[in-house]
Parts: structure tokens; sequence; C-alpha cells
């Protein structure tokens, strides 16, 4: 099952809060990506979207309106919406039509405009919508949500607030020097700390904010990378995009009771560490083989979960790993070196794309200011409402 494309040209337009179109940022990314590539916008043969819903109906089909910006081809054309996946399902579309024969070279692009704060329900009154119930009957914004995570995380694994704040310190310290991030500071345990409490026991500073931003890429065949002259291209291995197996018995996001266990043991893999999982079964890489992850970090307590979750320690050991400097560049297994989103704030359908590109940076030695020594494989991991998986695992 699968096979490899190559990834011939990154892009992305600086995350900010910028009010403009998100059309303009998925074009700059897009254009960016094509130049990295060395080919024009008339040599991509399929466009693959990643969906906004907070842009009007441009945003729904966002394949398509980014192809019309960037100028009618002829080109085929998908759109792909999965919340926080968005992104890297519209690779996952790129890539079974590169592996179907369908095409050789595509373009993957993802661009939002978010309004200020953290992101509520589209409008509307739809009682049988569990996310539009949990805003309306709990008032749970997705702060609750992590800030529950994080409380399990203490009450099960002795977690501290001082560990989460130094996740936020450490990434804050990756992404000095990206210049795509928004937020590019050094930041203190004691800033942390001063920083208004959100959703106990989250500060401010431990969670991402919402931001406007595009990404891209260029994917192509091994055989077109080849005839190209690109003999050693970053290549996508695997691409995850599981969903949960009955009974799920962690709350995910928007839900507000798991399934029940009482007539079915639950799974081997709970659904996040399934994520990762499958990607590793699909590529023959296992976590051990890693030099770099880039994790959703949501929330600071969020990092930590993941570390287990992509196999980087045992269960409860993620403390150890962040307090040991594992997981700062230098350490062991750096994660998030582009800063995350800590740095990032959440621009949904571009963010999966983003971690895309930042993984294949790190693997042609181009992220300067923030290089991981000798980096040969990368993983990718997030996860959108209503279990969308996402997982892409990257080598050179």
């Amino acid at each position: 099952m699968g096979g490899d494309v190559a990834v011939l040209g990154v892009g992305m337009h600086p995350w900010g809060k910028w009010g403009r179109n998100f059309v303009e940022y998925g074009v700059a990314a897009a254009r960016t990506a094509l130049a990295d590539a060395g080919i024009g916008w008339r040599d991509v043969q399929f466009v693959a979207g990643a969906d906004t819903i907070r842009n009007g109906y441009p945003g729904y089909v966002a394949g398509a309106t980014f192809a019309q910006a960037l100028g009618w081809s002829g080109a085929r054309v998908a759109s792909s919406y999965s919340a926080c996946a968005s992104g890297a399902t519209a690779l996952s579309v790129a890539r079974a039509y590169i592996l179907a024969g369908l095409c050789d070279v595509a373009l993957v692009v993802g661009a939002d405009t978010t309004p200020k704060g953290f992101l509520a329900p589209t409008g509307g009154d739809r009682p049988d919508d569990p996310d539009w119930l949990r805003f309306r009957l709990l008032g749970a914004t997705n702060p609750t949500y992590f800030g529950l995570y994080a409380r399990r995380r203490m009450d099960l694994y002795g977690a501290t607030e001082s560990d989460f704040a130094k996740v936020k310190v450490k990434n804050a310290r990756h992404g000095l020097n990206n210049p795509n991030a928004r937020y590019r500071g050094e930041v203190s345990e004691d800033d942390v700390f001063a920083s208004p409490v959100v959703a106990s026991p989250l500060h401010l500073l431990d969670i991402c904010a919402t931001s406007d931003g595009g990404a891209a890429l260029v994917v192509s065949s091994m055989e077109y990378a080849a005839r190209r002259g690109v003999t050693a291209p970053v290549r996508v291995r695997a691409v995850s995009t599981v969903t949960p197996q009955f009974p799920n018995t962690v709350i995910e996001m928007p839900n507000f009771a798991t399934d029940s266990a009482a007539a079915l043991a639950p799974p081997a893999l709970t659904f996040r560490d399934s994520i990762a999982a499958a990607a590793y079964e699909e590529a023959g890489v296992g976590p051990d083989e890693l030099d770099l992850a880039e994790v959703y970090d949501l929330s600071t307590a969020l990092e930590l979960d993941w570390y287990e979750n992509i196999g980087l320690c045992k269960t409860g050991e993620a403390e150890r790993l962040l307090r040991d400097g594992e997981t700062t560049i230098g350490g062991r297994i750096p994660v998030n070196p582009s800063g995350g989103l800590a740095c990032f704030g959440e621009a949904v359908p571009a963010q999966a794309i983003a971690q895309v590109c930042e993984v294949t940076w790190q693997l042609r030695g181009q992220a300067d200011g923030r290089q991981v020594d000798n980096a040969v494989a990368g993983i990718t991991v997030n996860q959108g409402l209503f279990g969308h998986g996402s997982a892409v695992l990257l080598t050179r």
C-alpha cells in the first residue's frame, strides 16, 4: 500500500492577523512553491485545495478558487475539508492522483483568514450538530477542551503548570528565527504564569492564537522529478488520514461523551496513537528513526500528549523528555523546530501543509536559524474535528 511522491516545491505566506482575503495568502504561497519547484503554473495538472469555512462560498471550493486566482488553465481540481486535518487530506488526494497515474505534478494549497479571538461555531441554529451543541449547551469553546486535557495529564501523569510553560518557552525559542512565524520573541515561564488564566490550568500563553496565513506544496511522481533533474528530492513516504475505532473511550472535541465500552473492549491503540502508527506502518519507518517532528500544539499540554501518541516515549514520560531537553533543537528528537502553533497561531486549512513545508526545509538543510543537524526523516501530526487523523512522514 502507498508509494513515494516527491516534494518539488514548498511555499508560505507569513502568518499574522493581516485582515485580507484568504485567496491572497494562498496565491502568494502557491507562487512561492511553484518558483521553488522551478515550474510554471501552466505545468500543474491537478490542484488540491484545503477548504476554509470562514470565508464564504469561495472557501468551500478552495481548489477552484485558487485555480481561478492563478488563472484558469484547465487543470483538474478537488477541494477538501477536514477541519485542522484539511491540508493533509488535500495532500492525500494529490498523492493518490499521482500514484494512480492520473497526473504527474500537483499543487496543494490552503489558506485562512480568521476572526479575532477563539474560533466560534458557524452561524445558524443546528440542534443536531454536536459542534453547535457544545457551544450552546455547555459554552465549551476549544480552550475548554484544552484545559480538560491538561487537567487529565496532571491527574494521570503528574504534569505541572511549569511543564506546560516549558513547552511554550521551548517553542518560542525555536520560532525566533522563523520568518513565517507570527510571534517571534523569547518567552519565560514567568511570562506564561503572568498571562491570564483562560481554561484552568492553562494560561493565555499556553494556548495558540488564531491567525491568517497560507501554505502550498508542489508534489510530483518520482519519474517526473527525475526528468526535471531532481535526483534526490524530499519524499512523502506516507500520509495517514485514519479515523477512530469503536469504542473511542477518550473524549474528542467537539463531543461531550465517549463511546461505551460496556459490551466491547477498547481498541489496542487510542485514536491519537493510531494516527502516527498508520504512517509508520505505511512508510516502513519507526519513531526511533525520526530526526524531528512537527506536532499540533493547540495547547502546551497537548504537545506533551503528542510526544507519547507518536511514540517518542512511553505513556507518562513526556515531561521527562521535555525537562531533559530531548525535544529542543540540539536534543535527541526536536519537536516543533518551526516554533509550532505557539509561534504561528492556527490558520486551519493551511496548518497541516505548513507542517510539511517545515519538515521539507529541515530535510533539505534550509531551515536557517532553526536547523536540525543531519535530518533525514521527519513526521507531521495533527487532528481534525469529528475523527480526522492527519500525519505525513517524509524522508530524504
